[in-house]
């Protein structure tokens, strides 16, 4: 929790509340339903917690922005995200329903009015839009493009935030080179000087 202050030392009373409630509401879960490696819950909020939170340094999300979270796993990046901007509205989407399960009970346990969540692979999704499209360590980038270009808005001001905005970590040349796309890449480890960043970045594709 002292990484989360050391880097985000504008919280509020409430956001520092939810914030230290989640190493508790994960032990918790954890213990019932595996969405956390055990070697992992130890540095919940570096590996977790603050790695989702590299997105909130790179990118300030508008009030009212629509926001889908694929392959949420155990809530990740989309809960810390939502916690940090309580005005933005977060879609949590995972094909795994034991997951979800999690998450959602994470969000009502930290009273999160700014999320929703869906058993539902995001290639299904029908009749819905989102401005942005979320995605930590689910698919390689060109599945990701395919899967979100569907459920996008098509952006119609240059100055607004949209896209595809996924985390990454290792060589990701190949990876790159085989989506055909030029992401804007930015280094966590620029923005939060630990070792364990040293090669995780988020990528932005928009469309």
């Amino acid at each position: 929790m002292e990484l989360i202050l050391k880097y985000f030392p504008q919280l509020s009373k409430e956001q520092v509340q939810q914030f230290a409630a989640l190493d508790a509401l994960y032990k918790e879960w954890n213990a019932k339903i595996n969405v956390i490696s055990r070697k992992d819950m130890d540095g919940l909020y570096q590996k977790h917690v603050l790695h989702s939170l590299s997105i909130a340094k790179i990118f300030q999300f508008p009030p009212g922005l629509r926001v889908i979270d694929i392959g949420t796993g155990g809530g990740f990046p989309g809960i810390p995200l939502a916690i940090y901007f309580p005005e933005v509205h977060f879609h949590l989407t995972d094909s795994i329903g034991k997951k979800i399960k999690v998450t959602q009970a994470i969000a009502d346990a930290l009273q999160l009015k700014n999320v929703t969540t869906e058993h539902i692979r995001s290639e299904e999704i029908k009749n819905r839009k989102f401005e942005v499209a979320l995605s930590r360590a689910v698919a390689p980038l060109s599945d990701l493009i395919q899967w979100s270009k569907p459920i996008l808005n098509k952006n119609n001001h240059p100055n607004s935030i949209h896209g595809l905005i996924c985390l990454k970590g290792g060589d990701l040349t190949e990876e790159i080179a085989n989506s055909k796309t030029h992401p804007h890449i930015f280094s966590i480890y620029q923005y939060f000087p630990e070792k364990y960043f040293e090669e995780k970045y988020v990528l932005q594709v928009t469309f």
